[in-house]
């Protein structure tokens, strides 16, 4: 697990106080999606689906501190959409770093090189820059050619400016084991990232293509294999290693959603970043009136599938602080 000494503290004592508070549903990391609009069309993906409208709506930074306060927790992933396409993306990083956010800026790295000088370094921010394989397959998840050259690009100029830089991978039934060790070969040794996030895809009810998403045996049996030669060791990977073990089928779990909850511009996505079935006002309001029951493989269809980290990473950190052994297991990972 590639965290900071510094964030792994504060995560620690954020847990344990919520516990001491017999806080039952708490969130751990916020997805912000401040827009819908992006500047690529992948296949994959259904948030650029929505009419033009929507679209070309915008949370405010105002409207994103006052959320990421309200809710309380300790660290925010900025995603979309594309969110350097919002005008005051570096006002809305500063304000939530002020506030000693934990703050991951998600981007497919196009615009990244141009908007670099708008951003500072700090021990609470840090870039994740989407890189879902070699050139080809990068260049074919993405529907453009160029842009995974444009992303190493990026990568190599913020680490040259002293930003903190990891990555995240989202694999298809299109990968095998071969081709998920080898982008992590080259991110982990070659660009030598600070961490790297691994997550099997999930099938976006609007994603122009259905075709390639994993089932849970497959996602199982691909990460099983891809690890089962032990570089899953010296990777830096971003992750608990009971989270690592939930996708090679060592562990199972139940879904938490409530753990990485989404707000956007229609708010408070309910059950969570990848189902829109309505929206709160507020997280209280979210957690309490949720029917978190609902949810979660063998309880509705849309989720028989899903191993996507925002439903069970919260589940296997959870279980790792509730466990000595496996508290132990995690910090040791970080030393490696």
């Amino acid at each position: 697990m590639a965290l900071p000494l510094r964030q792994q503290f504060r995560i620690g004592a954020y847990i344990a106080k919520q516990k001491i508070s017999r806080r039952a549903r708490f969130p751990l990391i916020v997805e912000l999606e401040p827009l819908f609009a992006c500047n690529l069309e992948c296949a994959g993906c259904g948030k650029i689906q929505y009419p033009t409208e929507i679209l070309r709506k915008r949370v405010s930074v105002e409207e994103a501190v006052a959320a990421i306060e309200e809710c309380g927790a300790p660290m925010v992933s900025i995603a979309g959409g594309e969110p350097l396409l919002h005008p005051d993306i570096d006002r809305m990083v500063q304000e939530l770093v002020n506030r000693k956010k934990f703050v991951y800026l998600c981007t497919n790295g196009v615009l990244m090189r141009r908007k670099l000088d708008r951003f500072e370094p700090s021990p609470y921010f840090s870039w994740v820059v989407h890189v879902d394989g070699l050139r080809d397959r990068h260049d074919e998840a993405v529907c453009r050619d160029g842009v995974f050259d444009e992303a190493v690009a990026a990568i190599r100029d913020a680490h040259a400016h002293g930003f903190r830089v990891t990555t995240n991978t989202t694999v298809f039934n299109t990968d095998s084991p071969s081709t998920v060790r080898d982008v992590l070969d080259f991110l982990n040794d070659d660009l030598a990232v600070d961490a790297m996030m691994v997550s099997p895809g999930y099938a976006y009810e609007k994603a122009p293509d259905q075709e390639h998403f994993l089932g849970v045996e497959q996602t199982r049996r691909l990460f099983r294999e891809a690890f089962g030669d032990g570089r899953r060791k010296r990777w830096r990977l971003n992750h608990s290693p009971l989270f690592l073990d939930f996708l090679e089928g060592k562990v199972d779990f139940e879904c938490t959603a409530w753990g990485i909850p989404s707000y956007s511009v229609f708010g408070w996505q309910r059950p969570c970043y990848l189902m829109g079935d309505s929206y709160a006002a507020t997280y209280q309001e979210l957690v309490d009136t949720t029917d978190w029951g609902r949810y979660g493989r063998g309880r509705d269809p849309r989720c028989d599938n899903c191993m996507a980290h925002c439903g069970y990473e919260p589940t296997a950190v959870l279980a790792t602080t509730g466990s000595l052994r496996e508290s132990l297991r995690a910090a040791v990972s970080t030393l490696r």
